[in-house]
């Protein structure tokens, strides 16, 4: 019963706080809340919803992640990646911040919450590694670039839905610069600056915080709205509220479903990366199954509070970690901060310039763009490499349909896979000097004893390998004629399908006709089993069957006279 309780209602075994632990916790939620708040609000813009549907998505959701994951430290809430991919699967149904916009991120947020929460339910969560680091790291990257370019013409002022007619209005700027474009290039590229000098000489303070407060006070200060700048505008105080959000057409509801699936793998891939490196203060094991349960109710909370879908955000959650969280109270008390803003301090949002929010997203992002990974992959496997760069450029290339870069990422890594598994490596064994077995050709060995064929299956026998393996015996059998034994070392057969075990007691079959015998070595027990499921165990006969590979050469060396 105590088991349930645990998978239900998992924040009931956390440990009692204490008045020094909660004093802890209290100013860590306090300094990553400040950070977050105008983070919500950028990310918000970044994933063309209203600014105030940054800040419901930073209170609600980010309580019910904490209290049902299973990462003491983890901070869920708006993250970058995850809104760049809502904006990219709304962009072709609907006008950024528009009220179909809204009903649409309601929906995406539900349908990957839900899919995350069944995932988690079932124990499923071994799916997610189905996306290997390398596509990962391809799209992370792709994403960072597209996430840096979308914000270029926010942070020094262009308008233009393409390039050409940024660069035309920057040619009229540079011609005629007005008073309002100078100020907004000053907002932008002076965050930046002061967001690179705080991260480097004081990567304590809430740098995002100052940044906002200098910018709303200098924006409401010298009028910035009046002369021309864009602000994030007023935004509306109180709470979110619960509700079902409107019906969609079937169409609709089908385009959406491919976005939550890739939403649902990739946020919880970028959570699961934070939530693996963040030690949980209380001692508890990650859990990613209990993980996926607690982002998905986040998601589907964030969805029925009016808002997008929500991640693990590692910058913030390295920041719980660095100002000296202990435990998951630190995420209540950073929602409180959410609160209190939505209640009280959001009429002083209204003059933030919306340069500053692109500086606010463009820093963190800068850190997510890796070419050393690439290399990295490269040097590692070459395959992993191929798949990583193809991952990138597929996802530059489908903007803004990014989850084709995924999935061609995910189909590429597949085909290598399956092309690994279909050519395993197939040896045939000789025996050196020092009595053990290796690779005959490479190492220019002489056999085990006269007669004798002995190989080595580095792969399970499946359908995919026996064939192979079937094959090269036969090939051998043709061209030495003299061969009395077959020995198959399984030490390195991990599993056997139905066309492995078929394959191999027809195998036997034919050798037997031709009074050749078959022996194993090494053979583990799930393998054994299958063999004595069909009967070619006892077919076989112990004499057939050796512990190891020592046992088997003594045997086979013991019986070469007679052979001859």
């Amino acid at each position: 019963m105590k088991s349930w309780i645990r998978r239900l209602l998992p924040f009931t075994q956390w440990p009692r706080p204490r008045a020094q632990s909660l004093r802890k916790d209290a100013f860590a939620g306090i300094t990553v809340g400040l950070v977050l708040i105008p983070q919500a609000i950028a990310y918000a813009t970044l994933a063309g919803m209203p600014p105030v549907t940054g800040l419901y998505a930073a209170l609600l959701p980010s309580v019910v992640g904490i209290l049902w994951g299973s990462s003491a430290l983890l901070a869920v809430g708006p993250v970058a990646l995850t809104s760049l991919l809502t904006y990219a699967a709304l962009h072709p149904l609907a006008e950024p911040e528009s009220g179909q916009w809204v009903v649409l991120a309601i929906w995406l947020a539900l349908y990957a919450g839900l899919i995350q929460f069944l995932l988690g339910a079932f124990r499923l969560g071994v799916i997610a590694n189905f996306i290997s680091n390398a596509v990962i790291t391809g799209f992370i990257n792709a994403a960072a670039l597209i996430i840096l370019l979308s914000q270029v013409p926010a942070l020094i002022g262009l308008e233009g839905q393409n390039f050409s007619a940024a660069l035309a209005g920057l040619q009229r700027h540079l011609a005629d610069a007005d008073a309002a474009w100078l100020w907004t290039l000053a907002f932008g590229l002076g965050s930046i600056a002061l967001l690179w000098l705080q991260k480097r000489f004081a990567p304590r303070l809430p740098g995002v915080l100052v940044v906002c407060v200098v910018g709303i006070a200098v924006s409401a200060l010298f009028s910035y709205q009046a002369l021309g700048g864009n602000v994030v505008g007023l935004i509306p105080a109180g709470l979110p509220a619960p509700q079902w959000p409107p019906s969609l057409t079937l169409e609709q509801h089908r385009a959406l479903l491919p976005a939550a699936v890739i939403i649902a793998l990739i946020s919880f891939t970028e959570a699961m990366a934070s939530a693996r490196t963040l030690p949980n203060p209380d001692g508890r094991l990650w859990n990613q199954n209990q993980e996926l349960v607690g982002q998905g109710l986040a998601k589907i909370t964030s969805g029925l509070s009016g808002a997008f879908p929500v991640s693990g955000s590692f910058s913030r959650s390295a920041l719980n970690l660095y100002v000296g969280a202990t435990s998951g109270w630190s995420a209540l008390f950073a929602a409180l901060c959410t609160l209190v803003c939505l209640l009280f301090f959001t009429g002083y949002l209204q003059h933030l310039p919306r340069a500053v929010l692109a500086a606010i997203i463009i820093v963190p992002v800068l850190n997510l763009i890796q070419p050393k990974a690439f290399l990295h992959l490269f040097r590692t496997s070459r395959d992993d490499g191929v798949v990583a760069v193809a991952t990138f450029i597929a996802t530059l290339i489908a903007v803004p349909y990014l989850h084709w870069g995924v999935l061609t990422g995910f189909l590429l890594a597949m085909v290598f896979f399956l092309y690994r598994r279909a050519h395993p490596r197939l040896i045939e064994l000789g025996l050196d000097p020092a009595g053990t077995l290796r690779d005959r050709t490479l190492n220019g060995l002489p056999p085990i004893a006269p007669g004798v064929l002995s190989l080595r299956l580095d792969a399970s026998l499946t359908y995919i390998t026996a064939p192979l393996m079937d094959r090269f015996i036969r090939e051998r059998l043709q061209k030495e004629t003299d061969l009395r034994v077959i020995l198959i070392c399984a030490s390195a057969v991990n599993d056997m399908d139905a066309t492995g075990a078929d394959t191999l007691s027809q195998l036997h079959q034919d050798l037997q006709r031709r009074g050749i015998r078959l022996a194993l070595s090494g053979v583990k027990k799930q393998v054994r089993d299958r063999l004595a499921h069909i009967g070619l165990l006892q077919r076989l006969g112990d004499d057939n069957l050796f512990v190891n590979n020592r046992e088997a050469i003594v045997a086979l060396k013991a019986k070469a006279p007679e052979q001859d």
